[in-house]
This record gives structure tokens, C-alpha cells and sequence, in this order.
């Protein structure tokens, strides 16, 4: 590596962030990275000569980390740059949401702080647009064929991208009003805005991808007419259905999935038309249901819309602070992770029954009966059960209530019936590799596996995109194909 005593010499830091009594009165991103300046150079030769770098494991896309850290270090910014944007589509996205698995899985993370590869990251991708190294894919010929994408979200935009260099003609099928799917209209702006998501579709657009939005596939565009006008047909809807939380009160006004509450505020945030009835938590009492990431992007919401007080409860225990044995590193430990949204102000609490909604004479949501709970040593091959606390119940102020209890498949009407794909027993696509049970139509993302990262999602859509271009040319090599016929300097 560029300093191979960088380890020793060199700790883990990151950018400074605004104070978050400061940074809750908008929307925008709040991390200084204008303020790490040579810094960005030291982190990167924290990356030590480890020999076999678990970290290219750890990492779903397969990212070259030690050698893009190298190249920062040596300020070879166009290097990095095509090193990281060999592996990743998407690293605007991934450097800003990502959970970092590659962190979890860093050698010098066994008894020292990781590296800081997802900020190390973020660095190469905004020098490289200032720089003007991030470029249009453009294929010198194109193949002929057409392929239909169904969904805008990371898998459906990365295997647009990787289908279009390898000379193919691509379209991608959008129901909202612009492209980026849960990109778009779930992760909070102040986490990933939209100027980000814009300035990558006009790459791509540029590259001869063409993009159609209000274009509801399955309910405006009929699918087996797609079917009929397209080689090939990807589907990459997501899983979109939300875990509901069927209890006593749940048709008050004033409970919502969480998801309802994050995409309106997009649009909020945004000047767009929000569509349904406003959601609104200024002056209320939130409590989040959920203790996942999106239970965290409706804290953080809450807390721009000046909330009076935000409560998030979880049905599962606290997970502990430190990697627990049975989960050794590389994996990535299930560990107590505060988030920046929790540092702005939340109350949490776990192993929490939620028992009933409580509303006035009027309908509306005033308050929440809960309950503590105790879990049991699950035998092996049963589920975990528990037990309620005697003498716990309670009841707590409640105005808005946000469901952020995950999601449990893609929506099985539409697209689906139309088309009539063949389901597994979760509800989720059933496929062979990524080709489902009807000719020439593919799926992949979370549509096709459940509910899962960005970053597993870029890889669904770029190993997809490979079976696609197999089954269109019959054995050909997407990658090589795609080196070969960019219009680029990579």
C-alpha cells in the first residue's frame, strides 16, 4: 500500500456534521465534507497491506477497496475513480446510505477502527464529478435488441446502465412522476437528495437510456403488450407491501406506514404535488414502530417537522453494543447502531408489545396502550416466543403513529397478474437464476429476494443484467463486452 505503517500513525475520523439543533430546520445534507481536506488522504493510508482483504468479500458489488485507498493516497483521483466505478454503478448512492458491510469486514477492524471506506468513497465520486472524470456509458454499436425495465430503484437503474454499455437498447418504466423509485420517494433528502439521483439519470440518459415516468405498467401500460414490443422484460418493482400491524385502532386517523410519511416529505421537501392527505408532525406526539433504518429516516422527519416529542419501540431486545461472540468478525454483527436522526432526539425502547391504538370521540389517534415483554430460549427449530411483563401496561400520547415494520413482498397485482409470474411460498418472484417462469421476462432486487440493502440490490441488477445479455446473444461477456464498447477512458 501508499504508507504501510498508515495504521499505526493514523486513527479513524470522519467529517464533522452540522449541530443537530442546527441542521433539523432543513432538509439538506448535513455532513461538512468541505471541512476533511488532506485528511481524506491519511484515512485512506490507514488501508493496511492485510494480504487478503476481506473486505472485497464483505462488500456485495465486490468493490476493490485496498487499491482505490491507494490511490487516494497517492492523489490519483481519476484512478480511484475508475477503479470504484468498475465495480459500482452507483457509489453517489452507496457512499451516503450504505450500512457498510465492507466496514465490518476490514482486517485492521479485528482490533483497531476500520477504515473509512464509505466516506473514503463519497470523496471519489464528487471529485470525480467536479473533475468531470464521471462520464456518460456510451456504447460505440448497438446490438439490436430492447430490453424493458419495470422499476426505477437501484436494481432496476443499475441493470439499465450495465444493459446499455453492452450496446443493448434500454428503457426503464416508471409509475411515479421521476426516476429512482425508493431512492427517491423513501430515503430522506437530508441523507440523499435528489439533486444526487437527478445528476446520475442525466448521465445515463445521456449514455441512450430512455426513461418513462407516470408510466404504471400493469395499470396504464398494459404488460403483455410490453412483453409483445420488448426482446426482454426486467422486472425490478421492489417489495413494496409493508408489514401491517393488525391491533385494535388501526383505522384511526393518525396511523400510517412509515413509507406513506417518508415519500410525502420528499415531495414536501422537493415543491412536488404530495399526492394524499398531509401528514404532518409538527406540534404532535410520534411513536415509531420499528427500530430498523426506516423507523430512523421518520425520526429524523419527525424532528424537522418539530415534533413535541418522538418515542420509537421495537418488539426485540436491545442488541448488545459490541460484536457478540456468535457473530465474529468479517460478518457483520447485529450491534446497537445510533443513528445521526437518534442523535437529534428520540426516546428508544425495546422489547415493547404495541396492544392498541386509542382514539377520541372524533376518530383520531390520541394515544397508544403498550406493553414490556420478556423473551424465552427458543428450543431448536422453534420461534422465539415471550411473555408480558405483569404489571407493565401502559398508556402513552400518541398523535401519529408511523408502521416501520419492514416489508413482506412485491405487489401481487398488476405487472404480476398480468404477466401471470410465478410467486415463491414468501410472495416474493420465483426465479432460476433471474429468469421467471414465463420466456424472456427476468427479475431481480427486492422484488425477486425480499427486502434488502442498496447495495445488494446493485448487484441483483448488474448480475442480472449479465444473464440477460446471455440470453439475448447467446454465451456473450457482459463485462468484457462493456469495456469494449464504452465510449469512456476507463
Amino acid at each position: 500500500m501508499g504508507k504501510p505503517t498508515g495504521f499505526l500513525e493514523f486513527g479513524r475520523e470522519l467529517p464533522s456534521k452540522k449541530d443537530p439543533s442546527v441542521r433539523i430546520a432543513d432538509n439538506k445534507e448535513f455532513v461538512l465534507n468541505t471541512e476533511f481536506g488532506d485528511k481524506i488522504n491519511q484515512q485512506s493510508a490507514r488501508c493496511m497491506d492485510c494480504g487478503v482483504p476481506f473486505c472485497h468479500n464483505a462488500c456485495p458489488i465486490g468493490n476493490i477497496i485496498p487499491e482505490f485507498n491507494d490511490a487516494v493516497f497517492r492523489d490519483s483521483w481519476e484512478e480511484a475513480w475508475n477503479i470504484l466505478s468498475s465495480t459500482n454503478n452507483f457509489p453517489e448512492f452507496t457512499g451516503r446510505v450504505c450500512p457498510a458491510p465492507c466496514e465490518s469486514g476490514c482486517v485492521l477492524g479485528i482490533n483497531q477502527d476500520p477504515i473509512t471506506i464509505c466516506n473514503i468513497e463519497k470523496t471519489i465520486v464528487e471529485t470525480a464529478y467536479r473533475e468531470g472524470y464521471a462520464k456518460p456509458k456510451t456504447p460505440r454499436t448497438r446490438s439490436g435488441k430492447t430490453v424493458a425495465i419495470i422499476g426505477s430503484g437501484p436494481a432496476g437503474l443499475a441493470a439499465a446502465e450495465q444493459l446499455n454499455s453492452a450496446g443493448h437498447c434500454v428503457t426503464v418504466f416508471e409509475r411515479d412522476e421521476k426516476v429512482g423509485g425508493l431512492l427517491r420517494f423513501g430515503i430522506p433528502d437530508f441523507k440523499l437528495g435528489m439533486d444526487i439521483i437527478d445528476r446520475k439519470i442525466n448521465l445515463m440518459a445521456e449514455a441512450g437510456i430512455k426513461f418513462e415516468v407516470n408510466a404504471h405498467v400493469g395499470v396504464n401500460i398494459n404488460a403483455r403488450q410490453l412483453r409483445q414490443d420488448f426482446d426482454v422484460v426486467l422486472l425490478t418493482g421492489g417489495s413494496t407491501v409493508p408489514r401491517d400491524l393488525p391491533i385494535p385502532g388501526r383505522e384511526l386517523k393518525g396511523v400510517h406506514f412509515a413509507m406513506e410519511f417518508l415519500a410525502q416529505n420528499n415531495r414536501r421537501a422537493n415543491d412536488m404535488d404530495l399526492k394524499t392527505e398531509e401528514i404532518h408532525a409538527k406540534d404532535k406526539h410520534v411513536v415509531v414502530i420499528g427500530g430498523g433504518d426506516t423507523g430512523s429516516d421518520c425520526v429524523g422527519t419527525s424532528n424537522r417537522h418539530g415534533a413535541t416529542s418522538i418515542t420509537q419501540v421495537e418488539i426485540l431486545p436491545i442488541p448488545p453494543e459490541k460484536r457478540p461472540v456468535n457473530q465474529p468478525w468479517p460478518s457483520y454483527p447485529m450491534i446497537l447502531r445510533t443513528s445521526t436522526s437518534h442523535e437529534e432526539g428520540c426516546d428508544r425502547h425495546w422489547n415493547i408489545l404495541t396492544k392498541e391504538f386509542i382514539g377520541d370521540e372524533a376518530g383520531n389517534l390520541k394515544a397508544l396502550r403498550i406493553a414490556d415483554i420478556q423473551w424465552q430460549d427458543a428450543k431448536p427449530g422453534e420461534r422465539p416466543a415471550f411473555t408480558e411483563v405483569a404489571g407493565s401496561e401502559r398508556v402513552i400520547p400518541c398523535d401519529l403513529a408511523f408502521l416501520a415494520m419492514g416489508f413482506l413482498h412485491p405487489e401481487p397485482h398488476g405487472v404480476l397478474a398480468q404477466l401471470d409470474i410465478a410467486l415463491d411460498d414468501r410472495g416474493n418472484v420465483a426465479t432460476k437464476g433471474f429468469a421467471t417462469n414465463q420466456p424472456g421476462v427476468f427479475a431481480a432486487g427486492d422484488m425477486r429476494t425480499g427486502q434488502s440493502l442498496v447495495v445488494r440490490c446493485i448487484n441483483e441488477g448488474r448480475e442480472c443484467a449479465r444473464e440477460i445479455d446471455t440470453y439475448l446473444l447467446g454465451g456473450s461477456n457482459l463485462e468484457a463486452k462493456a469495456s469494449s464498447l464504452m465510449l469512456s477512458d476507463v
